[in-house]
């Protein structure tokens, strides 16, 4: 009988929602319905998503989800004057209005490692990036990075952030030739619209696009650091060989120059249509979905959902390999440079949901969040339910069947059988799971990868053949590849990281300048560029030299706290 009781009282137990840390020991919580805002557009998930289900019955807790749509500057702008706060707040790439406008609480305030071991743990290897001051001086921490505080040595199969893309069906074409220059890239575009104007469908295709909406900009601005062989900093070019690590804006540099000229010249030879400077991001995507964009500079999760769908299509051909290119020597008195477009791994700071200064329950949310870096939890987020979503097999690897691979690529399936919305901007592990799992009767051992897309039997294994053989005529194994490894940045992190706020105004009317002259100076007349480009360096001096001084100070500052804490 008292076996009998206790299997039912274990039962139970399985069932009910989780009591918060802050909660008496008798208490269960209400069911509630947390607000969410997503600084990124999205799509709503399926009022049956199985693990949106799962959290209700565990937690008591479903979801509001609210995505972007239009600016976000904008958007956020409007949130703030009239304190219209969701309980948990994604501010996307402008986050720190939302942190400079007090819309955010003070996570350390309940973070901690008597009440939250998981969380606490989390964080702590990078407490001297992620802990801010707040105006009266003290410690505050504000957003659990939603990315980047992983485990054991970083995994690079594919290339997520920034490159030049081109569709793979261009370079089949071409013999698979190796492209690492600015005028390679062009060249094998060009010759391909030569001979290959329109799709099988009769549809032209356009030769490189550039997104120039919004924050996405950067497909616009940044490409001129990569191109003189660093990783992504943002709007600034950081020296991490020098003593005091010297920064500076590239944009009104002479060395920028070439990569808009180069621009003038694809546009007045067709590759470039003007409709690229006036397009939101909704119609790229839909543009890059169609298959008839055969480049682009971008960053990899930015057209996630394009990918997505050509792959739905079964349309591997047109889907997209990062490149990692550098300038040619003749643009910058005949120097080679290397390449290095990926970064060393680090958290994405401020980057992830916040909790609202209007949250009703912040502590139900934190208590949450600790179950939910259990390994338990991370396993259903990353990998799904067991049996259904994957298998373990005698080796304790996770393995999935060609279907089960084949769901994890459709965008509808995800939104019945993934909690994105919610676990995109969560905190997560990632990286290597550096310890045994129980999942059921099965154990999960050390060394598989948090991540499905990370773990060498689905990356590799089920692999769709055009890609293998894509890859194969390159020698390759994996798509990163095609880019040099990790390179070390400084200590004070990505630079486009760092909070802009003290010179907002500046800031602003350097991108704003940026934003209005480089499409003009790729669509002029090529005789009058050179005057157009002085006339545009002139009128961004003035606020590239504040900013640009303001991120080299705090380059400094940030770099110093790091290592005087390490």
């Amino acid at each position: 009988m008292k076996k009998l009781l206790a299997l039912i009282m274990a039962l139970v137990m399985m069932i009910l929602p989780v009591i918060p840390a802050y909660a008496e020991e008798d208490e269960t919580p209400e069911p509630i319905t947390l607000t969410v805002f997503r600084g990124d557009p999205g799509d709503q998930p399926a009022e049956d998503n199985k693990i949106y289900k799962l959290i209700e019955e565990k937690f008591g807790v479903t979801f509001e989800f609210e995505f972007l749509a239009g600016d976000l500057d904008e958007t956020l702008g409007l949130k703030i004057a009239g304190e219209d706060y969701p309980d948990l707040f994604d501010g996307g790439n402008s986050a720190d209005l939302i942190i400079s406008n007090g819309a955010l609480i003070n996570l350390l305030d309940y973070v901690n490692p008597e009440d939250t071991p998981r969380l606490w743990a989390h964080i702590e290897p990078q407490k001297a990036r992620l802990i801010d001051k707040d105006e009266d001086g003290n410690d505050a921490l504000y957003i659990i990075p939603n990315y980047g505080l992983a485990d054991g040595p970083q995994i690079v199969n594919s290339v997520g952030g920034p490159a030049f893309f081109i569709q793979k069906q261009v370079l089949e074409w071409a013999g698979y030739p190796e492209i690492h220059t600015l005028n390679e890239y062009f060249d094998v575009i060009e010759e391909f619209l030569e001979e290959n104007p329109e799709d099988e469908n009769g549809t032209p295709y356009v030769g490189f696009d550039i997104l120039c909406e919004d924050w996405r900009h950067f497909c616009l601005i940044n490409p001129v650091q990569h191109l003189m062989g660093r990783p992504n900093d943002g709007e600034v070019l950081v020296d991490v060989d020098s003593d005091d690590f010297y920064t500076e804006t590239f944009i009104d540099k002479p060395y920028a120059k070439p990569y808009y000229q180069k621009l003038n010249e694809e546009f007045h030879k067709g590759l470039i249509s003007k409709d690229t400077f006036v397009m939101n991001y909704d119609q790229y995507i839909a543009q890059l979905s169609s298959g008839t964009v055969l480049g682009m500079f971008d960053q990899a999760w930015d057209f996630g959902t394009a990918t997505s769908a050509l792959m739905d299509a079964e349309m591997y051909k047109n889907t997209y390999v990062a490149l990692g290119l550098v300038y040619d020597p003749e643009y910058v008195d005949g120097k080679e440079i290397e390449e290095h477009y990926v970064n060393g791994s680090l958290p994405n700071v401020r980057r992830g949901f916040g909790i609202s200064v209007n949250c009703e329950c912040p502590e139900r949310i934190v208590a949450m969040w600790e179950e939910m870096l259990s390994d338990e939890w991370q396993m259903i987020f990353n990998w799904g339910i067991e049996g259904e979503d994957y298998y373990i097999d005698e080796d304790g690897r996770c393995q999935m069947t060609e279907e089960q691979y084949a769901n994890t690529l459709d965008t509808n399936w995800k939104l019945h059988n993934k909690a994105e919305a919610f676990f995109q901007s969560s905190p997560k592990k990632q990286g290597w799971i550096m310890n045994d799992i129980e999942v059921g009767d099965k154990v999960v051992k050390e060394g598989n990868c948090w991540e499905p897309g990370n773990q060498d039997e689905i990356v590799f294994g089920l692999m769709n053949e055009y890609d293998q053989e894509f890859l194969a005529n390159y020698g390759y194994s994996k798509f990163a590849d095609f880019v040099n490894p990790p390179i070390e940045i400084a200590p004070s992190g990505e630079a486009w990281q760092i909070d802009y706020t003290p010179v907002d105004i500046d800031h602003q009317d350097f991108l704003d300048i940026q934003d209005r002259c480089l499409p003009e100076l790729i669509m002029c007349e090529p005789d009058e560029f050179d005057d157009l480009w002085d006339a545009f360096v002139e009128e961004i001096t003035p606020s590239a030299t504040v900013f640009g001084e303001f991120m080299w100070e705090r380059i400094q500052e940030e770099a110093a706290k790091v290592l005087d804490n390490e």
